[in-house]
């Protein structure tokens, strides 16, 4: 450039791609690029040797034109030159600010040059600027103290050198590295004031910065700490052990899961593959995140029982002894585990039976399960199905991850030592599934004896053999199990019990065990007959007996709780002593009613919790039309009232019902109003009910009924009648019409229960409703009594 140029206010321009110099400060730089070392040249060669440095808006700009600069820059002084093969080192020193203006290239010139304006320097100062600039060096005193601890004293010399609060503010900015935009916005304040509180912000932000960085470092440092010292600690250890001739953990642990691999009796495939696994081990460092993951592996392969059977105890007398000991009744159970066990006398290989226990809560599953297992000397495991909702559970999980497990048939496998255990999956019909799989899926291949021969869990991913394991499911109810796997178990029913049945249970099984629960001898405590029947029918009520041991265990409590203050006569427990003993009675036999009024029937239901007496009650809608029908009644049960009403109504002329009585609208209800009911069995029990109504003549109060109904009057049959006929006999009635073709189902029933009621089987509706409405008798009536 030459002295006109530099006297006339045109400078040479040195860009610079991320970062600024301030006024008042010294920066070093490396001037590589072409026209930035012409103009270096320039400026040394003019009389001032100034020039104006510059950022660029755009650091990715290798020859950057005067409007990709920045449009404020600082006039500086070249303080020192070296020059390089492609590049010279020069130190320049700031000496105000400046605003380009327009640039006007001198002609031959190979460098930008710019035409600037000096910026008037900022004069103010007030308390509030001299309060701002403490605060803003103790901020920075801070942040040294963290990230440069041993700068501290540097920083301190070089701050009270300087006085000036804007020089001190470009000074700390240099010092903690700000970026490159909030440089430019300290460079653009335009007072005192203005520079602090910006500086004070920036500052406050790299202090929290600072701290977490320091945090960070120093929970580094002593996690680095503590491995370096439990280094050096386990190489000490590891040389202290070879100068003994003793062996490391890792080593001993290796050692021992190969001496029980030898003696292992392991089928082939499985050892090479936990021969693979354990080199595999040996050669891993504990450190290693697979390390807990194999050795688990190794472990469940060692543990579980590959070859190991128990001996089956095939005596039938024992375990027919057995079976009655633990359990009344249960006959048809009882004969399939007999049935088994010959077949196993006579083909040891035959291979364990599948079952499914399916009945009301309380009649005995999951305890004739555990029977079962003792009869046949079996080792007994359960695994509880409610609520599960995930593949895993069942299959295991896949080794991943850590924390990867086997699923809980190999668990309950190892924890039984035998490859034979009596395995019980309770509550069958309450698994779930989501997103994760479905667990019923996985049971298919798990009871399937042509599958499961060749079960491969996740986790092992082995094949084991579960075709010699006894399954044994239990439900409440058939309906939620999927159809493939239902098919898969052999189904066996446990009915809820009768009045007698219960009693005989309580005699033999309930009264013993809660009365040494509660620690008293059998003398103690005299319960009557009355007494025991009371307590079955007006405190519990139920398929099962589980709140009938309930019941008698708060008994036996109030009476030792007697001992325990200080008597010492026997207790006999009588009728009267119940409401004192337990309270209030709980249920009432309100089952049976006194007297029917004309539109009411007893009609029978199934239930999960086993049979239930349910009224269907009907009234007319004088001056109305419409059928109405109300007892949370589904859809099934609703097309059974519709077609009900359709058979009366078209058997107008043999019921004399006349043109008046046949419009007129119909309300029909069951109670209990809050129970939702559905399915086609209450069709007989509707017709007899809407029969009453239209002919004003009362059912008999005495008789209940179930079936099916068609349009046609036929009388389907239904399933259930084993707990249809233990409710009614336990709400106290004594004729129950039932289909022609369920007559067979009556031999399930307790030779009591027959003996105390009268069957009437019927083949069409009409036999029905001349059976349960007296004063009625239609052509079709072909009834059949069975005493």
């Amino acid at each position: 450039m030459t002295e006109q140029a530099a006297s006339s206010g045109i400078y040479p321009v040195l860009p610079l791609r991320n970062s600024l110099l301030f006024p008042q400060l010294l920066m070093p730089l490396i001037v590589g690029r072409e026209k930035s070392v012409a103009a270096v040249e320039a400026a040394v060669a003019s009389e001032d040797k100034t020039i104006v440095v510059v950022a660029q808006e755009d650091a990715d700009a290798d020859e950057p034109t005067l409007e990709q600069l920045f449009h404020v820059g600082t006039l500086a002084v070249i303080k020192r030159l070296d020059r390089g093969d492609d590049s010279v080192q020069v130190i320049v020193h700031g000496l105000e600010k400046v605003a380009l203006i327009q640039g006007e290239p001198v002609e031959g010139d190979t460098y930008l040059s710019v035409k600037v304006e000096r910026l008037p320097k900022p004069e103010d100062t007030d308390a509030e600027i001299e309060a701002l600039q403490r605060e803003v060096l103790e901020l920075a005193g801070k942040i040294v103290e963290l990230a440069l601890p041993q700068a501290q004293e540097s920083f301190s010399q070089a701050v009270q050198q300087v006085t000036e609060p804007l020089h001190q503010a470009f000074l700390l900015a240099t010092m903690v590295s700000l970026d490159l935009e909030k440089e430019k916005r300290l460079l653009l304040a335009e007072s005192r004031r203005e520079a602090m509180k910006l500086m004070h912000e920036f500052l406050t932000h790299e202090l929290q910065v600072a701290e977490l960085r320091h945090k960070i470092a120093s929970q580094t440092q002593s996690e680095m700490s503590r491995q370096q010292r439990e280094y050096v600690l386990r190489q000490q250890l590891q040389a202290i052990q070879e100068e003994l001739g003793e062996q490391s953990p890792e080593e001993a642990e290796a050692a021992e899961l190969r001496r029980q691999m030898d003696e292992a009796n392991l089928p082939e495939k499985v050892r090479t593959e936990a021969e693979r696994e354990l080199s595999r081990l040996e050669r891993m460092s504990p450190n290693a995140a697979d390390f807990q993951v194999t050795r688990t592996y190794l472990e469940y392969v060692l543990e579980l029982p590959w070859n190991k059977l128990s001996e089956d105890i095939l005596d039938l007398g024992r375990a027919q002894t057995i079976l009655d000991e633990d359990h009344y009744d249960l006959k048809e159970v009882k004969d399939r585990i007999l049935d088994h066990l010959a077949v196993m006398r006579l083909n040891p290989q035959a291979q364990a039976p599948i079952l499914c226990f399916v009945g009301p809560p309380g009649v005995g599953k999951t305890s004739l399960g555990k029977s079962i297992a003792r009869s046949l000397g079996r080792t007994f495991e359960r695994i509880s199905l409610g609520g599960m909702h995930d593949e895993a559970e069942l299959r295991g999980h896949r080794r991943t991850y850590i924390g990867a497990m086997p699923g809980r048939i190999i668990q309950a496998i190892r924890r039984a030592g035998v490859r034979n255990p009596l395995l019980m999956l309770d509550e069958m019909d309450k698994l779930g599934h989501d997103y994760r799989g479905d667990p019923s899926a996985a049971l298919m291949e798990i009871l399937d004896p042509a599958q499961n021969s060749e079960f491969r869990d996740n986790f092992l991913d082995l094949p084991f053999d579960l075709s010699r394991v006894f399954f044994i499911a239990t439900a409440n109810t058939l309906d939620s199990i999927p159809r493939p796997l239902l098919d898969r178990m052999e189904v066996l029913r446990l009915a809820g019990y009768s009045d007698e049945e219960k009693k005989h249970i309580a005699r033999q099984y309930l009264i013993p065990r809660q009365l040494e629960d509660a620690g008293l001898k059998p003398e103690d405590l005299t319960i009557l007959e009355e007494t025991l029947m009371r307590i079955i029918r007006r405190y519990t009520r139920e398929a099962g007996v589980r709140n009938l041991e309930r019941t008698l265990g708060s008994l036996c409590r109030k009476v030792a709780r007697r001992f325990a203050e200080g008597q010492e006569d026997a207790v006999t427990a009588s009728p009267d002593d119940l409401s004192t003993l337990l309270g209030p009675e709980k249920f009432f036999q309100e089952d049976a009613r006194k007297e029917l009024a004309p539109g009411v029937a007893a009609g029978l239901a199934w239930t999960e919790s086993g049979g239930e007496v349910l009224y269907v009650e009907a009234v007319r809608l004088e001056g109305r039309s419409e059928f109405v029908l109300t007892g949370q009644l589904g859809d099934v049960m609703k097309e059974s009232a519709k077609a009900a009403q359709s058979y009366v109504l078209s058997r107008a002329e043999e019921l004399e019902l006349d043109e008046e009585t046949v419009k007129l609208g119909v309300h029909i209800h069951v109670p209990a109003g809050a129970t939702p009911k559905d399915g086609p069995s209450a069709g007989v029990t509707i017709v007899a009910a809407l029969a009453s109504l239209y002919t004003g003549h009362p059912a008999r109060r005495d008789t209940a009924m179930t079936g099916e109904m068609t349009l046609s009057g036929l009388v389907l049959p239904v399933g259930g009648i084993k707990e249809k006929v233990l409710a009614a006999h336990r709400a106290g009635l004594k004729r129950i019409i039932l289909p022609v073709q369920n007559e067979k189902d009556l031999s399930d029933l307790p030779d009591q229960v027959r003996s105390d009621l009268e069957f009437i089987f019927a083949a069409h509706l009409d036999d029905v409703v001349t059976a349960a409405i007296p004063e009625l008798s239609l052509p079709y009536a072909a009834t059949e009594s069975s005493p």
